[in-house]
């Protein structure tokens, strides 16, 4: 079997990629039959010249590839018929921009797997860059405190080698006795997590964290059951938070009024409550001085994230009093850092642990017989149509 890996086409520019020349390396070790060529580029954060240099192929024509491996969605003029691709396609949450996308992988008879649809029998997701999100998101969070109250200008991510370089750079400044809310259990969250903690930033309880006053720097990390109640009065419950969340509502306020930064690492499922609320970040005893959403959703359940920022200007200020963007120097606004690709920023570390994913989670399932499923639950379409688990989205592909 052969595969391929394809270029980055979307703009902006992505440099990221789904396997290092080392981990194809790596890869060809384990499965010796196994086929790979490199489709030639002149942005991805590994040179051509690596690739050749380890003993693949490059080259500028992919057609005898049978599978085609790339990170972001493939235009829908660069879509080779009755091949099988893998990319994030952006369209399970029947995104709108993307329908064409994938009207054109059912036209051209495609089977198309999403690295987000890569999942366990429990449906848990088994590959992505989260992790690297939180990394950058934790980053740009402190960066962004140090240039809106001028006591440190840290240099851009997208222009530091790797993690290790992020670390040290985190190091220097000297923070002042601030607290720092990190929401989340996942990936995302995680991610921070290594910052804050490569930063020696203590951590503590949520306890200690709402009531007690530090000389020092500190954070904590909250999941859904300590910035939601139930409207009935009874103990915060899980499964029925899961299950009926129209029944909850959010006390996130009490985090509001301590935190001067707020780590936004959650995931957020729809119908869930609002979390940070026009009227929380209005408040007179509203803290938070630095929102940094990394989860970025929206017009979602953070009011002051308005739009997705960029990695060239990844700050924006926000107004509470009259909910809207200002520069982010304005005295009364909230800086807020929403960038939506963050994974960017750090390509290298990015592109090295995703490969270490796929090849676990995902290779594995092309010479066993999809013995785990994975390849049969992340397939979206084959034959020309939706699969039974997607047929979802046929509405989706029916809409004008």
């Amino acid at each position: 079997m052969k595969f391929g890996i394809i270029k980055e086409r979307k703009s902006p520019p992505d440099r990221r990629v789904v396997f290092s020349p080392s981990e194809l390396l790596t890869v060809k070790d384990q499965f010796p039959n196994i086929e790979f060529k490199v489709e030639s580029s002149d942005i991805r954060v590994f040179a051509d010249a690596e690739y050749i240099n380890s003993g693949f192929e490059v080259s500028e024509n992919m057609d005898d590839c049978d599978v085609l491996l790339g990170v972001k969605e493939v235009p829908v003029e660069a879509l080779i018929p009755n091949k099988k691709y893998f990319f994030f396609s952006h369209t399970i949450k029947k995104q709108a921009y993307n329908r064409n996308l994938l009207q054109a992988c059912i036209d051209k008879n495609i089977e198309l797997y999403d690295h987000e649809t890569v999942v366990n029998e429990n449906n848990t997701r088994l590959i992505g860059f989260g992790r690297y999100a939180g990394i950058v998101g934790a980053y740009n969070g402190i960066r962004a405190f140090g240039l809106k109250f001028e006591i440190f200008n840290l240099p851009k991510a997208e222009t530091l080698a790797n993690q290790d370089a992020l670390i040290s750079q985190l190091k220097k400044p000297f923070l002042p006795p601030i607290k720092i809310l990190l929401s989340g259990k996942g990936k995302v969250a995680f991610g921070a997590k290594e910052m804050l903690d490569g930063m020696k930033i203590k951590e503590v309880s949520v306890a200690d964290y709402l009531s007690k006053t530090y000389t020092y720097p500190v954070y904590t990390m909250i999941d859904v059951q300590d910035y939601n109640s139930d409207m009935s009065g009874v103990a915060f419950n899980k499964s029925n938070f899961y299950s009926h969340p129209e029944h909850f509502t959010s006390n996130f306020e009490r985090f509001a009024t301590v935190s001067d930064i707020f780590m936004a690492g959650h995931f957020y499922g729809n119908g869930a409550p609002e979390i940070l609320t026009r009227k929380m970040l209005s408040a007179s005893n509203c803290k938070i001085k630095v929102v940094a959403d990394i989860s970025c959703d929206i017009d979602g359940p953070i009011a002051c994230t308005l739009r997705a920022s960029t990695i060239a200007n990844p700050s924006y200020g926000y107004l509470p009093s009259e909910n809207k963007e200002v520069d982010m120097f304005h005295p009364s606004a909230i800086v807020v850092m929403a960038v939506d690709n963050l994974p960017c920023e750090l390509p290298k570390d990015a592109s090295e642990g995703f490969g270490e994913m796929f090849l676990k989670y995902v290779i594995p399932s092309f010479f066993n017989g999809d013995a785990s499923g994975v390849l049969a639950r992340a397939k979206i379409t084959e034959n020309g149509k939706l699969t039974a688990r997607f047929s979802y989205l046929q509405a989706y592909l029916d809409e004008k």
